[in-house]
């Protein structure tokens, strides 16, 4: 199976998972959505798009992917998956992110976790961090069980 895997991340979190998820497939192709010159969907088997969320929202780039190629992604084993800190809204993120047609069609879909790096934050973002979620430090909450778990779907 010919796997591609697209992510939009801010600070890196959605390429890291990225990243984990492609090294349980063999000879899978990652691509940052920033970076344009997206392979040719048509040459792949399964198709992965993962995005950081902040305050709700996927980035630009995955929702304008995702809106821009949704009759051939549903012809597609598809995964979508995001990164964040807090799963408490993982339904109501992918409902207010994706196209029904397209989450519907969607063979996997997963809240995999993410990472908190004070470094890459910005002041704003520090300062909202600790005032939200109490999250100060550095703290890698990526979730492998759930990588597995989203990939294993996939692979069936």
């Amino acid at each position: 199976m010919k796997t591609l895997i697209l992510y939009a991340t801010k600070h890196g979190a959605a390429r890291e998972i990225a990243q984990r998820i492609a090294a349980r497939f063999v000879n899978a192709v990652i691509h940052d959505l920033k970076q344009g010159d997206i392979p040719n969907l048509a040459d792949y088997d399964c198709v992965i798009v993962g995005s950081s969320v902040y305050a709700g929202m996927f980035r630009k780039e995955a929702k304008t992917f995702l809106s821009q190629n949704a009759n051939l992604l549903k012809s597609k084993k598809l995964g979508l998956f995001y990164s964040g800190l807090s799963a408490d809204e993982e339904h109501s993120v992918f409902n207010g992110n994706i196209p029904g047609d397209i989450l519907q069609s969607a063979k996997a879909t997963a809240f995999l976790g993410g990472i908190f790096d004070p470094k890459k934050a910005g002041m704003f973002g520090r300062f909202i961090m600790k005032v939200v979620s109490k999250q100060a430090e550095y703290a890698d909450k990526i979730d492998d069980g759930k990588i597995e778990k989203f990939t294993e779907e996939l692979k069936r």
